[in-house]
């Protein structure tokens, strides 16, 4: 029976084992680290403040070692100050560990150099080590902190993973779990597993049961190592810093300067499609709007070799250098999407011969024979074929083919039905019976992905190409891929480690994906998609919880992606602006050259652009403003007023009036009457019009100010479904998921309403069985504040 790793741990973690025996105290700066005679951590106690942050009466074993599925904690320990070695006894199997102890100014290195007996040990855990601390708690950096100091596990290098692993590859499909909170305040914890002997795991959190992993040769649990450290709350970055400097983790700058604490860290960017002959155009829309880089969202023609797109590009790599260049000069960064590690099917790894690392599921045997038209494959096991919970491109390699199949026969002999015979460009040939049929690993996005020596040469292959065209900024999309190779969270470490080592220049990197390791090469992540709804609707709670995770982990405030079509308002972009600012987060705004060049707006939305930009970035904005900035239930406006100043109108909104159907008498009007007061100076009415309701519509809606002036708005709107009128003639239309679908132009401009209460009523003609309503919000201008650059 295969017993989850993470259960095992957490069922031993709270026995205790061994006598009392020798122990060793080691002193960093800020902390002093006492670990005892039972291989126990006793104490992690700062001189300074005279505190403790070990919890009282908790377990805390240096490590633990796992067997099979058995777990076992250190029953002794012994301590050769000379040497700074700790050798950890474990009962009942009598292996032993030894232990590397280095303390630094900094911190306290901790490394695995030996284990006996050879290949006895399946796994290691570091800790749990339980902290006081429980204020903040990164997950993913490993670092727990309250308003006076931190305490923090760093892993050293790839093969110690974060946190706890969930399933047997070795992955945890949370944010990370280095740290972790706890009643007591939380845990630092992290793990590696022995990958140098064939194993077979639960492949991709439990997606591919029982699929082979070959071994890596000599990736034992020896060289497991991390980092413990200690210091001020406000010194935490720059410890960590001095910590990857000290133990030669990735330390990435830019001029000069730790891409952590570089200057343009978190700015925005702008997504859009370049070609050879269009990146001048788009070059000069990005530098209107100062954002950080222009980037490409599909440049190549197959990922794997990544060769570019020739209709794109027609000069190549020549080509795209040439972009860069042209991008350097006008202090812009040019920017490519890939999906790290996935192979599409047209690409040479895949056609039109298979490249025999393509990783697999598993395999069977051919049971008979076969020519290259027959339609049925005969194999000796359904079990790899018939998994229907991850299996979209339904794919199976014999040889040096590639054969489709629809389905698996209900019974034996077990066969593969319908059968494309030399799918995507490969050739269709005879085999022989007993050959091998490999079940591909796919994705839904149509492709295929490599094992864990292919995915070297992928992450290389790419990394060279960033060096041929000086092209610096991509994102680790697709991170998870990472899972295909078998390896769990260590094959996603190890993509991102292999491209970093090749780089010749720095390359800005976001991710899908939160890995401890990773975090040290990785400059941001803006995880927030556009393609669900306008910019209020599409993810927008997601993307603002993800604030709090990117505070408490040292990551730049991102908000995502948003996406400016050719009907993208100003005050849709302002809003989200707004949200911006008030997170200090920048964003990445997704577009395309036609749609640039046919909304009307374009420009005043690339100026708004940047003087939000330029506004939040300089400190503008005082703490109260910044917590009005943060409600999206607000809105706001903004003018540049010179000499780093500018002018914020916030927009005062009236509560929702309501408007429902009702029945009268024949004749009995049966419009709706409010009293609507305008808080500010005297402007043209601005209002939002929403149909609520399970079903129903509405049509023919007008709407009367003081009984002398009507606004017609004749159009037909479902339930779910909106306008918006900003005070000019065009009202915007817009669907339940906030997109725009349309615009309606007014009769006439809408009249202004002076400060104080105005009488407005408002009708329309119900249609459909449902009990449909309308709600309005009526939103006013205010007077404007004054802010300026703080720096």
């Amino acid at each position: 029976m295969r017993i989850p790793i993470s259960i095992a741990f957490c069922a031993a973690s709270v026995l205790l084992a061994g006598p009392s025996a020798a122990q060793a105290t080691l002193t960093t700066t800020d902390l002093r680290i006492r670990i005892d005679g039972r291989g126990q951590v006793a104490s992690l106690f700062n001189p300074a403040r005279g505190a403790e942050y070990l919890a009282a009466g908790r377990p805390a074993p240096l490590l633990q070692i796992r067997i099979g599925t058995r777990v076992e904690l250190p029953a002794s320990m012994t301590w050769d100050g000379r040497a700074g070695v700790a050798t950890l006894r474990f009962e009942p199997s009598g292996a032993w560990v030894q232990v590397k102890a280095a303390a630094r100014p900094t911190h306290l290195a901790l490394s695995i150099t030996r284990v006996e007996p050879v290949g006895i040990v399946d796994a290691v855990t570091w800790g749990p080590y339980p902290i006081t601390i429980g204020e903040t708690v990164g997950e993913i950096i490993g670092m727990v902190r309250d308003a006076t100091f931190a305490v923090g596990l760093q892993v050293l290098n790839i093969k110690t993973l974060g946190g706890i692993p969930a399933h047997d590859e070795g992955s945890d499909p949370s944010r990370s779990r280095v740290a972790q909170a706890a009643p007591w305040g939380s845990v630092l914890q992290a793990y590696a597993l022995d990958r140098s002997r064939p194993r077979r795991v639960s492949g991709w959190t439990g997606q591919f049961p029982n699929m082979p992993v070959a071994p890596i040769a000599g990736e034992t649990v020896v060289g497991s190592s991390i980092a413990i450290f200690g210091c001020p709350a406000a010194q935490t970055l720059d410890r960590i810093g001095a910590i990857e400097t000290a133990e030669g983790l990735p330390h990435p700058t830019i001029d000069g300067v730790w891409v952590k604490q570089w200057p343009d860290l978190g700015r925005s960017y702008l997504i859009a499609a370049y070609t050879e002959s269009t990146v001048d155009e788009l070059l000069g829309l990005t530098k209107r709007a100062n954002l950080l880089s222009l980037y490409h969202p599909e440049p190549f023609a197959s990922w794997g070799h990544y060769a570019l797109d020739p209709k794109a590009f027609p000069s190549g790599d020549a080509g795209m250098r040439a972009a860069v260049e042209k991008g350097r000069a006008l202090g812009i960064r040019l920017g490519v999407h890939t999906l790290t590690n996935f192979i599409n099917t047209n690409d040479p790894y895949v056609t039109p011969v298979p490249d025999p690392r393509l990783s697999r599921t598993g395999d069977s045997t051919l049971t008979a024979d076969i020519d290259a038209g027959a339609k049925t494959v005969p194999v000796a096991s359904p079990e790899y074929f018939a998994n229907e919970k991850a299996n979209w491109l339904h794919t199976v390699v014999i040889d040096r083919e590639l054969i489709r199949y629809r389905g698996v026969s209900a019974a034996a002999p077990w066969m593969l039905l319908d059968c494309e015979r030399g799918a995507f460009g490969t050739t269709a040939a005879s085999h022989r019976v007993g050959a091998a049929v490999g079940k591909l690993l796919d994705h839904p996005y149509k492709v295929f992905y490599p094992t864990i020596d292919m995915q070297d040469e992928i992450a290389a292959n790419l990394a060279k190409w960033f060096n041929k065209t000086g092209v610096s900024h991509m994102d680790f999309d697709g991170h998870e891929g990472g899972l295909g190779t078998g390896q769990g969270d260590y094959g996603v470490e190890r993509f991102a480690k292999v491209f970093y080592d090749t780089l010749d220049h720095p390359v800005l990197n976001g991710t899908s994906n939160s890995e401890p390791f990773y975090w040290h090469i990785n400059t941001y992540c803006n995880w927030g998609e556009p393609w669900y709804g306008g910019f209020r609707e599409s993810m927008q709670e997601y993307r603002l919880q993800n604030q709090a995770l990117f505070e408490r982990n040292f990551i730049p405030h991102m908000l995502g992606w948003y996406r400016l079509t050719a009907t993208t308002s100003l005050p849709e972009m302002e809003w989200m602006l707004a949200r911006a600012a008030g997170h200090n987060a920048g964003f990445a705004m997704s577009t395309t050259l036609r749609e640039l060049r046919a909304n009307t707006e374009t420009g005043m939305l690339l100026d708004a652009i940047r003087e939000w930009e330029t506004a939040r970035r300089s400190g503008a904005f005082s703490a109260a403003q910044i917590e009005r900035l943060k409600n999206p239930a607000l809105e706001f406006h903004l003018e540049p007023r010179g000499s780093g100043a500018w002018d914020l109108y916030p927009f005062h909104a009236s509560r929702p009036f309501r408007h429902e159907r009702v029945v009268r008498q024949p004749g009995e009007p049966t419009a709706s009457a409010w009293t609507v007061t305008n808080p500010d100076e005297g402007q043209p009415i601005q209002f939002r019009l929403a149909v609520v309701g399970e079903g129903g519509s509405i049509s023919r809606v007008t709407m009367d100010i003081d009984g002398a002036i009507t606004i017609d708005l004749s159009v037909d709107l479902k339930a779910g479904e909106s306008l918006a009128c900003d005070g000019t003639q065009v009202v915007r239309l817009y669907d339940a998921k906030g997109r725009q679908t349309g615009t309606l132009q007014l009769a006439v401009p809408p009249p202004s309403v002076n400060p104080g209460p105005h009488r407005v009523s408002l009708d329309g003609v119900f249609a459909g069985v449902e009990a449909a309503g309308v709600e309005v919000i009526f939103k006013t201008r205010g007077a404007a504040e004054r802010v300026r650059s703080q720096r």
